[in-house]
Formats: C-alpha cells, sequence, structure tokens
C-alpha cells in the first residue's frame, strides 16, 4: 500500500487550537467495525457504551516539558516569544531544543532547530525565560554537549551534572505542544495537556485520547463493572517526524519504551481467556499491548519493560485489542494507519469524511472516535 491511499482533506479551521474547558464535553464519534456505521455522540457517552466485565487499559505517562530554548556559547540573545515565527529566533542566537528520548540519566537524544551550524562538540546554555538575553554563560540553569548527531535535525545531548534536573526542567522547560497548534504554549497547558491518570514522567507527547477521561468518568466506568488497568509507553519522537517514504512496507518507526505491569498482564490474560472485550484508550496503548503480545511464545503476557517499534498496518490481525478509543489523526499518518488497521481503511476514512463535515475538533485538543 502507498503513504498516499491515506489522505483525507482537511481544513485548517478544523483542527483545535485550544482545549474544551471541560474535559468530558468532547464529542465522540462511534463507529462500528463490523459495518462501518457511525452515530454522532459526545464522550460523557463513553462510559454507557462499555460493557460490565470490559478491561478498559490506559495509558499512565506524563509529559515532560521537554521544549527548551538555549544559547550558543558566547552569543547574546534578544527576547523573543517562541513559537512566534515572526520573531526570527534564529537571527537571534537561540536555539530550540526538544528532548524526544532518554538514554543516560543527562543524556538525551534531540530535534534541535536551527541543526545546521549545530556540530558534535558545540556547547548550549540554558536560561530561565527571560534570561537569555542578558545573563552570561556561566549564569545558565542547564549546560550541555552535542555529542552525537543524525539527519533531520537530530542531536545527541550531554548535560553537565546539576541537583535536580527534572525540578529545572520544570522551571524553564515549555510544554512540547504539537506544530499544528499555532500558538505560544501557556501556564494553562502544564494542567490540561497532561491525562488526569498520568504519572510515570517521560513523555514528549500527551496520549491524546486520555485528555477527555476526568476522575467522575472513571468512576462511573468503575462503577458500571468495567475493570481498569494501565500500561506505561513514553510518546517520543515518532510523533514529531513525517512519513518521508512512499510505501507502507519502508515505514520505520522510532523506538519507545514501555512498560507491561504484572497487574496488567494478568487482566488481559484473564480477560482474553473469559472472552472479555479489552478497550485501549489510544494508540500508544494498542501498540503496547500488540507488541507484548508478539513477545508471548504461549499466548501469555507477562510484565516486562523494553522498547518497541511496532507499526500496525492494515493487514495486521490483531491479537488483544477489541476496541479502541482513540483522537483523530493527522493525513498520511502512522497512527491514522493503525486506526485503519483496526476498523478497516475504506470504512475509517468514510468515518473522517464523515466528521470533517460535521465540524468535529481533529487532532491533539479535539475530539475522539470509540471503535468497536
Amino acid at each position: 500500500m502507498l503513504v498516499r491511499d491515506f489522505h483525507y482533506d482537511l481544513p485548517a479551521e478544523r483542527i483545535a487550537q485550544q482545549p474544551l474547558q471541560d474535559r468530558a464535553a468532547s464529542r465522540m464519534l462511534a463507529f462500528d467495525r463490523a459495518t462501518g456505521a457511525v452515530q454522532d455522540s459526545f464522550f460523557r457517552d463513553f462510559p454507557q457504551r462499555l460493557q460490565p466485565g470490559d478491561l478498559l487499559v490506559i495509558n499512565d505517562t506524563r509529559v515532560l516539558p521537554a521544549r527548551l530554548f538555549a544559547r550558543r556559547a558566547g552569543i547574546h540573545a534578544q527576547a523573543i516569544s517562541p513559537r512566534n515565527p515572526a520573531s526570527k529566533q534564529h537571527l537571534h542566537g537561540i536555539v530550540e531544543v526538544l528532548l524526544t528520548e532518554q538514554h543516560a540519566p543527562l543524556e538525551w537524544s534531540a530535534l534541535v532547530h536551527p541543526g545546521r551550524k549545530l556540530p558534535v562538540g558545540e556547547r548550549l546554555f540554558f536560561f530561565a525565560p527571560g534570561e537569555q538575553e542578558a545573563a552570561s554563560d556561566a549564569a545558565a540553569l542547564l549546560t550541555a554537549e552535542i555529542v552525537g548527531r543524525g539527519e533531520f535535525g537530530e542531536r545527541r545531548l550531554r548535560f553537565d551534572p546539576v541537583a535536580d534536573f527534572y525540578a529545572i526542567l520544570d522551571r524553564i522547560g515549555h510544554m512540547p505542544l504539537p506544530p499544528y497548534i499555532h500558538r505560544d504554549d501557556e501556564l494553562s497547558d502544564r494542567e490540561r495537556y497532561q491525562t488526569v491518570f498520568a504519572s510515570v514522567r517521560g513523555s514528549v507527547a500527551a496520549p491524546t485520547a486520555g485528555l477527555h477521561f476526568t476522575p467522575e468518568i472513571l468512576s462511573a466506568i468503575r462503577a458500571r463493572g468495567v475493570e481498569v488497568a494501565s500500561v506505561t509507553l513514553h510518546v517520543g519522537l515518532g510523533t514529531f517526524q513525517p512519513v518521508r517514504v512512499e510505501r507502507l512496507d519502508e515505514i520505520t518507526l522510532h523506538t519507545e519504551r514501555y512498560t507491561l505491569p504484572e497487574p496488567t498482564a494478568l487482566a488481559v490474560n484473564l480477560a482474553r481467556r473469559d472472552g472479555r472485550r479489552v478497550i485501549a484508550v489510544g494508540t500508544t496503548t494498542v501498540r503496547t499491548l500488540e507488541h507484548c503480545a508478539r513477545q508471548a511464545e504461549d499466548g501469555e503476557l507477562r510484565a516486562h519493560s523494553g522498547e518497541t517499534q511496532m507499526f500496525i498496518s492494515p493487514g495486521y490481525q490483531f491479537r488483544v485489542v477489541s476496541g479502541l478509543l482513540t483522537n483523530f489523526h493527522l493525513p498520511q499518518s502512522t497512527l491514522l494507519m493503525l486506526v485503519c488497521a483496526f476498523g478497516g481503511t475504506q470504512k475509517v476514512l468514510a468515518a473522517y469524511n464523515h466528521a470533517v463535515a460535521g465540524q468535529y475538533r481533529f487532532f491533539s485538543y479535539g475530539d475522539c472516535m470509540f471503535l468497536a
């Protein structure tokens, strides 16, 4: 199959730029996998669409404030607006750094921009907001050396030791909103771009299907007799990288770290034995469960941690997941390909066209779709 087979037309105004004030007020398109029939609904109805005995699996990863702004050695900069293209930040000595994957306590992969002028050995200096233009290099809160480079602006950074790296990251970092959100990140994004069950820090993007949940919705789900379990998959670089090949069989995803806890492995095994549905919240949860199932030689999932670069596309036979709650994804993206594998390409694309015509809100802060 070709990447262009997964195209659909999306007007720019359908891309949500702000979250709804009430998480559970999102619209939800209910999709019948067997027939492709769709029904307009709201996420508040989600508990009623679950069945007693279902197992709902969520991703409890927590998003890091992983978007940083640095200065090159000895270069003083003017204050800028981080997401305002008119500021021409690259002409003012500012380097944008997006941490994407941790390899050691102080060593990270990152996307840097502009990348062409940043060779191995270059040192970067990170300051508190508003201090970049005046402070000396010695006053930097974080410093790092570029120790490796890759394609498309990828670099490996080694940070100098500090007392509490994550406390400083919380102070100077920005929430890594996706590039299709054309505004500066706001203080409210610190809370709103996290799920209410986020607990294990490590992601550079939110598992967005989980953003709709509230404590009250989770309580209603449990009251209905639905079991809730969790996995952890830290969303990484692949979320920001476009597909640059023409054929699906040429696609290779970046690795992402995951953990399958013991209680979740046991719950999934028991649900499968009983013939009960396993409902995944988000494509990250799907990839974690299906990867773990492929690793299980006797079919039994076992608790462990590891890395996955699993790419799911049409033709894949799902071993674990029988229902999926997911947001609407970018045209020609690997996430859309996964959803098409689950619901059927033509049926899913028809549902997307219905959502466009029905003025659903798309992407990270947008509405959702329940396929079962």
